[in-house]
C-alpha cells in the first residue's frame, strides 16, 4: 500500500497510517530503526522492527525529488518472484527543512554474498563449488523474471546487490536505484554500473544496449565466486578495458563497432585471449 505521509519521526521510531482505501480499515504501523546497513548517494538503508508484529525488515530512505515519480518504487511494485526483494509497503516523511523522503520498506535479508565472499577470503578458502552453483542459478532465475515479466535492466548487479539468507541459502536481487525499463531506440546513460562488473559496451559510452549488460555482470559475479577476488580489478575506465583485454583480447572491428562506431578506428594493442584453464587453474579444486 502507499501510506498517506502522516510520518512522525520520534527518537528512532517511525509510525505511519496503512489502509484507509476502498473501505479497508486504517491502521497504524510502527518501526524502531535499529541500525544503518547501508548508505550512499541514494540515501540511507536501516534495518527496523515493526513493534506491531515485531517483524524486521528493510527500509530504505530516499530523497524525493515532488516533480518525478520515483522509478524504484514503480519497477518494485511490479516484481514478485522468490529471488527478488519484496517490498511491503513505502510512505513518504517530511523534514522541519520540508524535504520529501520516500521509505521503501522491504523484507530484510541478513547477509550478502559481498559478505559471504569475505568471509571465505579471511579464511582463505574458496567458496564450495555447490554453493557456487546454487547461488548462480538463483541469479540467472531471479533475472530471466526481471528481463522478461516488465523488460527491466537491473544495471547495478555485483556481490553487494545480491542478498543471500545463510540459513537456507535463498538469494535475492536488491537495489533498484538504477534500474529501467530499457525501450529499444531510447538512449542510455552509459554511466552505469559498477567498475569491474560494467560490460565492455558500458565503458565503450554506448547508449543502446540491452539487458545483456546485466548477463556481463553475473558472469564477472560467478567468477569471482570461483576465484574469491574480482575476475577484473580495474582502477579506472581504461584500466578496466586493459583487464578484460588481458583476459578476453582485443575486441574485432566488428565486435567494436556493435560497441560504439565511434572507435572503429582506434588502434588497440593486439592481444591474445588468454585461456580460461590458466585464469582458473591456480585458484581452483579440480572438479
Amino acid at each position: 500500500a502507499v501510506i498517506e505521509g502522516n510520518d512522525q519521526v520520534t527518537g528512532h521510531i517511525i509510525s505511519t497510517t496503512i489502509g484507509g482505501k476502498n473501505g479497508e480499515p486504517k491502521r497504524t504501523i510502527s518501526y524502531m530503526a535499529e541500525r544503518v546497513v547501508g548508505t550512499g548517494s541514494f540515501g540511507i538503508v536501516f534495518q527496523a522492527r515493526c513493534l506491531e508484529t515485531g517483524e524486521t525488515v528493510a527500509i530504505k530512505k530516499v530523497l524525493q525529488d515532488r516533480r518525478y515519480k520515483n522509478r524504484e518504487l514503480q519497477l518494485m511494485r511490479l516484481l514478485d518472484h522468490p529471488n527478488v526483494i519484496s517490498l511491503k509497503h513505502c510512505f513518504f516523511s517530511t523534514t522541519s527543512r520540508d524535504e520529501l523522503f520516500l521509505n521503501l520498506v522491504m523484507e530484510y535479508v541478513p547477509e550478502s554474498l559481498y559478505r559471504v565472499l569475505k568471509h571465505y577470503s579471511s579464511m582463505s578458502q574458496r567458496m564450495p563449488l555447490i554453493y557456487v552453483k546454487l547461488y548462480t542459478y538463483q541469479i540467472f532465475r531471479g533475472l530471466a523474471y526481471i528481463h522478461s515479466v516488465p523488460g527491466v535492466c537491473h544495471r547495478d548487479i555485483k556481490p553487494q546487490n545480491l542478498l543471500v539468507d545463510p540459513l537456507t541459502h535463498q538469494l535475492k536481487i536488491c537495489d533498484f536505484g538504477s534500474a529501467k525499463v530499457l525501450v529499444k531506440g531510447e538512449p542510455n546513460i552509459s554511466y552505469i554500473c559498477s567498475r569491474y562488473y560494467r560490460a565492455p559496451e558500458l565503458i565503450f559510452g554506448a547508449t543502446e544496449y540491452t539487458t545483456s549488460i546485466d548477463i556481463w555482470s553475473v558472469g564477472c559475479v560467478l567468477a569471482e565466486l570461483l576465484l574469491g577476488q574480482p575476475l577484473f580489478p580495474g582502477e579506472n575506465a581504461v584500466d578496466q578495458l586493459v583487464e578484460i583485454i588481458k583476459v578476453l583480447g582485443t575486441p574485432t572491428r566488428e565486435e567494436i563497432r556493435c560497441m560504439n562506431p565511434n572507435y572503429t578506428d582506434f588502434r588497440f594493442p593486439q592481444i591474445k585471449a588468454h585461456p580460461w584453464h590458466k585464469v582458473f587453474h591456480k585458484r581452483m579444486p579440480p572438479e
